[in-house]
């Protein structure tokens, strides 16, 4: 089969396509002949420094295709070893891509616990966009913040996949929703994508801005990191900040009296649960939801994705066709 291999952890030119060795069948595993894979942060930053994966190494996280064995079309659920407590995953989790191959390939193998119906009105590109960034607003939002219908929520960073993600769901879970971002065609973009409006975050006095326009808000789904001391001063009281990510930066500060004074809570939180992926599905079913697709490339140009990626001008998920 043709894939994406990486022999040396590095920059982008580390992506090199090449002919390996189809994935051979193992005991509750299934091969899924790969139609579309997907762009992950993550990918970017195991490529770059490899945080102690094995080399070689096919990355991809997110996949759609057709399963080899009963020729049903199915989406993958990323995750592997999250365990039995659906609080927070086991020591042995892992996705795609890490201690296994993933999906820059045309043939991946799985578990086949992992291996759910493609909802039938989403293309092949729309369905490999879902999985990581589709389930990680999911937990977030739902699962962590529990957010509820007539409530307001913020989401940091407009134009990533799971911020656009996370439009999608809180204005589908009858949400208020503001954004902020580094340019107004972003902010407008996601008005069509049901927020209500947004600040720069450019301006050093945008969390006051938020402030002025809402009132405070009720959660804030941050993937920034760094910034979460400007997340908290835009809740109202009782509020709470549910982090997944650290775009930005691994350390953060806060002032503590304004976190115990305002009765606020900080929730962290990454991917989800088998369950929670097909609790996932539903909602974007229901209310017939699509992902926001930045580009469609052949998977010999994954590193040109890589690199529109790194650059930060993207909006919505880029993604790699197979065929």
């Amino acid at each position: 089969m043709q894939a994406i291999v990486v022999h040396q952890w590095g920059g982008p030119e580390q992506l090199t396509v090449e002919t390996v060795t189809d994935p051979t069948p193992m005991p509750g595993h299934t091969i899924v002949e790969l139609k579309t894979s997907a762009i992950n942060w993550h990918d970017i930053l195991v490529r770059r420094s490899g945080r102690g994966f094995p080399l070689p190494r096919i990355l991809g996280i997110d996949g759609a295709g057709i399963r080899h064995d009963t020729g049903e079309e199915v989406v993958i659920y990323p995750g592997l070893n999250w365990g039995t407590n659906a609080a927070a995953p086991s020591a042995q989790f892992s996705i795609l891509g890490d201690h296994v191959d993933g999906t820059y390939a045309e043939l991946v193998r799985v578990p086949t616990e992992n291996l759910y119906q493609k909802p039938a009105y989403l293309s092949w590109e729309e369905a490999a966009a879902l999985p990581v960034g589709a389930l990680t607003a999911y937990r977030a939002i739902v699962t962590r913040a529990g957010l509820q219908p007539g409530e307001t929520a913020l989401v940091l960073g407009a134009g990533s996949g799971v911020s656009t993600f996370s439009v999608m769901i809180a204005s589908a879970l009858g949400a208020t929703v503001w954004v902020t971002s580094s340019n107004t065609e972003k902010i407008q973009r996601v008005r069509e994508l049901g927020a209500a409006g947004g600040v720069l975050y450019t301006n050093p006095d945008w969390p006051q801005h938020i402030i002025e326009e809402t009132g405070g808000v009720d959660v804030v789904v941050d993937g920034v990191g760094a910034n979460l001391e400007q997340s908290l001063a835009c809740l109202k009281p009782g509020g709470r900040v549910v982090v997944f990510g650290a775009t930005a930066g691994t350390t953060g500060s806060i002032d503590i009296p304004s976190l115990y004074f305002g009765q606020h809570t900080i929730l962290g939180s990454t991917l989800g649960t088998g369950e929670e992926f097909a609790e996932m599905l539903t909602l974007f079913e229901s209310h017939h939801l699509r992902p926001v697709i930045d580009s469609i490339r052949p998977l010999s140009d994954a590193r040109a994705a890589h690199e529109r990626i790194e650059s930060r001008s993207h909006f919505g998920k880029l993604v790699l066709s197979a065929t």
